[in-house]
Order: structure tokens, then C-alpha cells, then sequence
């Protein structure tokens, strides 16, 4: 896929987002996984709103510089810097024992849907 086509990442975004939901389906949802894919979700979805704009979105994963990024190019992503803090710092819990619980994985899920919803309508 062009990583210079908004669809291309759309198309990963999605991914990544039915990854999410079917991971929490599970009768023991699978919360470190929820997250992950929730904030490759929302990420992948501000790169494709950039790309969108014309820009090459850079090899990062930090969703609040990715926003600020877009803010930078007049893209105002209507999500609290907390909350897509809260998503990153989730995914950094990668040892045994520091599982994110169900609901932080639903709030993680959350999280990715309003980006999802935001970057839907700029495509």
C-alpha cells in the first residue's frame, strides 16, 4: 500500500480497530491487545487525515504530537491531550502484571472511536 494515500491508512486504521473490538468480545477480554490496536487505531487515523493534507506523517507513535502536529496545518482534532495520553500510556504497560483492566480497555476503545469518528469526516 502508498503510504502517500489516505485510504491506504484508513484501511490499516480499520484493522486495527475490528482488532480492537475483537479482543474485548472475548469471554476474557484480551486488554493488552485492545489497547494496543486502539491506539494504532487513532494513530493511524491522524496520519490519514494528514496525509490527507498533503503532509508525510513522521515514524512516531505519541498521539499528542501527532496533534499537534495536525493543529500546526490548521487540523483541530477535538480530543483532550489527556485522553490520548492516557491511550499511549496504556500501551506502554507491556510487562506481566501491568495489564490494562476491561474498562481501560473500553475507555481505550473509546478513545479510538471519537479520532475514528473526527478523521471519518475530513476524508
Amino acid at each position: 500500500s502508498d503510504p502517500n494515500d489516505p485510504q491506504a491508512w484508513v484501511a490499516k486504521a480499520e484493522e486495527d480497530y475490528k482488532l480492537t473490538l475483537s479482543s474485548l468480545r472475548r469471554k476474557i477480554p484480551l486488554t493488552y491487545g485492545a489497547t494496543f490496536h486502539a491506539q494504532q487505531c487513532a494513530e493511524k487515523y491522524i496520519k490519514a487525515v494528514l496525509v490527507q493534507q498533503g503532509q508525510s506523517p513522521p515514524k512516531i507513535h505519541d498521539l499528542e504530537v501527532l496533534k499537534a502536529l495536525c493543529l500546526k496545518f490548521g487540523i483541530i482534532i477535538p480530543l483532550d491531550d489527556d485522553k490520548l495520553g492516557l491511550l499511549l500510556n496504556m500501551v506502554s504497560k507491556p510487562h506481566p502484571g501491568d495489564n490494562p483492566t476491561p474498562d481501560e480497555a473500553r475507555a481505550a476503545l473509546e478513545i479510538a472511536k471519537s479520532v475514528r469518528k473526527f478523521a471519518k469526516s475530513l476524508l
